[in-house]
């Protein structure tokens, strides 16, 4: 008999090469000053959608074609926390150590959004501050942790509905 391939493995495996490019795609567009975009910015999620089907198709190939909506949903969910891991430890260092500023003209182009909608003085300051208190390396470490493990867990959801292909029961 075959050994049952680990999802575990493959959820590292894939974890670790997702979280790489999207690391590079975040870096890109932070230094391009594109990363206060929502738009490009989400499409690190699509990146993580795409690594899942590949991480599913690859653990599908390894057990003989099948894989129980439980074992799509372990990958997707392990792979997203792995992802999280990565870009959010490689975030902090990037704002402490490489680029500290990143957060100052965040801080700006928040400012300058609010002026934009005709926000008064004081509505401004107290965005700026509380944004101010969300901006510390713990917090900001957690929430990226939080948001890549939630959003890949619903990507997972879907993902794993698709790509499952169960065993037949009398085979």
């Amino acid at each position: 008999m075959q050994e049952q391939p680990s999802v575990a493995r493959v959820a590292l495996k894939f974890g670790v090469i997702i979280g790489i490019a999207v690391i590079v795609y975040s870096t890109i567009l932070t230094i391009a000053e594109l990363n206060q975009n929502q738009g490009l910015s989400s499409i690190s999620f699509l990146i993580l959608a795409a690594g899942m089907v590949f991480a599913m198709r690859e653990f599908r190939t390894q057990n003989d074609g099948f894989m129980s909506y439980g074992q799509g949903l372990g990958i997707g969910s392990l792979m997203s926390t792995i992802v999280g891991l990565l870009s959010s430890t490689f975030s902090i260092f990037y704002t402490q150590f490489i680029d500290p500023n990143v957060m100052e003209r965040a801080m700006d182009k928040a400012r300058e959004d609010m002026e934009s909608r005709g926000m008064s003085d004081a509505q401004i300051d107290a965005g700026i501050e509380m944004a101010q208190k969300f901006q510390t390396p713990g917090i900001m470490f957690l929430m990226g942790i939080v948001i890549f493990l939630v959003v890949g867990f619903i990507i997972a959801l879907i993902v794993s509905a698709i790509m499952r292909r169960n065993k037949p029961v009398f085979e």
